[in-house]
């Protein structure tokens, strides 16, 4: 099996420098020595610098950026930034950032930005809900399409894409568990937009799942899902959590 890329999302978590050094630390030290994957944590911004030194087996990344170098924008933090601190990777676009307002035009822009600071953007798409006549594809594609617009090609294999069905969120009322089959559905979905759009002799960005990740189900995603890694939330705040999704990662690739 490929080697598979496994991303901590923090969120706004947790609430202080002392938590957060002891939650990493746990991690880094449960990480084994012959591990093949690569593993991401994305803390709260304030968290990065202190973090960063605390071990080379792990990235760092960011929860969200703004699309401009620097200028008049209170409160937001820039690419450039980012990638002067060591930061690797960006998550753009997630559920929770939309919900705030974010639209497909603004991911773009932040994505080109992101692109441009030399970082790595982690694209979370993916649908309300899954309907009867299956509209959520055309939703799933408009959303991925125009998060993507004028994009080169070139370039696009640099971005991971985060499929994060809303309707399995653990914050999403009346949610309901998702499946490796929901996943690998959406997965096939995706590469044939991908394809259809970088043509088949250009290289294909990784895509990974979302959505209320949790160390029962990872093996399932992982193994039927049609993923290159996982994105996971709630399990990431726990060392054992989510240190157990890691271990199964590297039972695969024995």
């Amino acid at each position: 099996m490929s080697k598979k890329i496994i991303i901590g999302n923090w969120k706004m978590n947790p609430t202080s420098i002392k938590e957060a050094e002891k939650l990493f630390g746990g991690i880094a030290k449960s990480i084994s020595k012959v591990n093949k994957n690569t593993i991401v944590i994305c803390p709260p911004f304030i968290y990065l610098e202190k973090l960063k030194k605390l071990s080379k087996k792990i990235f760092l990344g960011a929860q969200d950026s703004f699309y401009g170098e620097s200028g008049a924008f209170t409160g937001e933090v820039s690419g450039e930034m980012l990638s002067n601190l060591g930061i690797k990777y960006v998550i753009l676009g997630h559920s929770e950032r939309r919900a705030l307002g974010e639209n497909n035009d603004l991911i773009n822009k932040k994505i080109k930005g992101i692109i441009s600071a030399g970082l790595i953007p982690i694209l979370c798409i993916g649908e309300l809900e899954r309907d009867d006549n299956h509209e959520y594809f055309n939703f799933v594609r408009n959303q991925l399409l125009e998060c993507l617009n004028g994009i080169p090609k070139n370039l696009l294999y640099k971005i991971i894409i985060a499929y994060e069905p809303v309707w399995a969120i653990s914050t999403t009322l009346n949610r309901r568990d998702a499946t490796p089959l929901d996943s690998r559905e959406m997965t096939i979905f995706i590469r044939k937009i991908i394809s259809d759009k970088l043509g088949i002799k250009m290289k294909s960005p990784k895509i990974i799942y979302g959505g209320s990740v949790n160390s029962k189900d990872a093996l399932g995603f992982l193994e039927h899902g049609g993923v290159d890694g996982l994105l996971v939330g709630k399990a990431s705040l726990d060392v054992k959590k989510f240190t157990d999704i890691i271990k199964t990662c590297e039972v695969l690739n024995k």
